[in-house]
């Protein structure tokens, strides 16, 4: 079946489904921390990149210099930078991550896929999806599930566990007469991204809280956790500090999914203010701004 995107909804309808960086740990931590910086053409060898760009949109490249995007919603992002709206922006992509079916997470994933000939890995029910409607090849969607870990790159590439996530998903598109539908999208995900070098990314997606946070924190040790703190749809400030401080217990924290809506209400100032003494660094970053780690 021939489909096509629901951009033609009103922004608030589709998202209903689900001042200078701040830079400065609330307290604890390790004396050296990452520097925020404009993203740049050139990563820095030997590290692991981290470039939000708005909503729960991040590109990450890998010490070994693959490059894996996750929840792309670039076009339409009233965040995204006017630089990086164009997808080509991005540069070469070897992974894209899709942690569930909400419009703001999935939007641009399926032509960024077909652009690079880059698999999109998400939620089980969301592959199968996409598969069966045609708006992926199957080989471009692959299946795998919650606790499932996969290194789609190769044995010495970056290994992707998929992790619970307490939300919803369902993906709303447009059928070939241009109806409106709305498809299972499986059940949403957070993927622990182990890099070459071992270090640790948790892309929490959209997200409440649940007490398997601090197992998966046990389990899996992130150094970096990215946490929706926008309210709402997911974790407000004050929750999210809890969870980092008392479950997962991370070097770093950065704040997501917060300010594209009104409804967002959440900040990084609330956010750093709730962690005490947590002894996690929060990291708040600008749409745009990178951090080496």
């Amino acid at each position: 079946m021939r489909t096509c995107p629901l951009y033609a909804l009103p922004l608030l309808a589709a998202l209903a489904a689900c001042a200078p960086m701040a830079n400065v740990p609330a307290t604890g931590g390790s004396a050296s921390m990452p520097v925020a910086s404009a993203a740049s053409a050139t990563p820095t060898a030997g590290k692991t990149e981290v470039l939000w760009l708005g909503q729960a949109t991040t590109r990450i490249t890998t010490p070994g210099g693959k490059v894996i995007v996750i929840d792309p919603w670039l076009k339409t992002n009233p965040k995204t930078p006017a630089n990086f709206k164009a997808l080509e922006a991005l540069g070469k992509v070897d992974l894209i991550l899709v942690t569930h079916a909400h419009f703001d997470h999935f939007a641009d994933a399926p032509e960024l896929a077909k652009m690079h000939k880059a698999p999109m890995f998400g939620p089980a029910g969301l592959g199968q999806t996409v598969a069966t409607l045609g708006i992926l090849p199957g080989e471009l969607a692959p299946r795998f599930g919650k606790s499932g870990t996969v290194a789609p790159l190769g044995p010495n590439g970056p290994k992707i566990t998929a992790v619970r996530a307490e939300h919803s998903s369902e993906l709303a598109w447009k059928d070939s007469a241009g109806k409106d539908m709305v498809y299972p999208g499986g059940e949403p995900v957070g993927f622990i991204i182990e890099m070459e070098n071992g270090f640790k990314v948790w892309h929490m997606g959209d997200t409440g809280v649940f007490g398997d946070m601090k197992l998966i924190g046990e389990m899996y040790r992130p150094d970096l956790v990215l946490i929706p703190i926008g309210g709402h749809f997911v974790m407000d400030p004050k929750q999210a500090a809890m969870v980092v401080r008392d479950m997962i217990k991370p070097k770093y924290a950065v704040p997501i999914h917060y300010g594209t809506l009104p409804v967002l209400r959440g900040t990084p100032a609330e956010f750093e203010a709730a962690l005490g003494r947590s002894t996690a660094r929060m990291l708040a970053l600008e749409p745009g701004q990178k951090l080496d780690f």
